[in-house]
């Protein structure tokens, strides 16, 4: 059975950094493509980042480009989200999704649609930046 666990949030000052962790299980993480979302209460979940697992290939939100950075560990089944200068909007649950290469036509349509059909979710961890 697949299974995605994030972790690695919590409480941040305005400025600070935290990394994320995406650790998948019952599957490897070649040919997938694995999406970072965010849910802000009172707001719809949007797409922040997204990775090819078997290229590469990334694409970013444009409010994260220059601070965030996604990565992969094939190896460790895991992607990261390394997340800098945080500002107190990128307070939100952070999700982790994962997608077959083959379910998905590139890995910016991962990020600006959410994805349900052949979807897999983490449960979320949360982010908060405040002073």
């Amino acid at each position: 059975q697949l299974h995605i666990v994030e972790s690695g949030g919590g409480l941040v000052q305005p400025g600070g950094s935290l990394r994320l962790s995406c650790a998948a299980s019952g599957f490897t993480l070649d040919y997938y493509v694995i999406g970072w979302f965010r849910q802000a209460p009172g707001k719809e979940r949007e797409g922040v980042s997204c990775i090819s697992t078997s290229d590469g290939t990334t694409y970013y939100a444009d409010s994260v480009k220059g601070r965030f950075t996604i990565s992969r560990d094939n190896a460790k089944a895991t992607v990261y989200l390394q997340m800098n200068s945080l500002k107190p909007e990128d307070t939100a649950v952070y999700y982790c999704a994962a997608v077959p290469h083959s379910r998905i036509t590139t890995v910016q349509a991962m990020c600006v649609t959410l994805p349900k059909v052949f979807a897999t979710w983490g449960q979320g961890t949360q982010v908060t930046v405040s002073s």
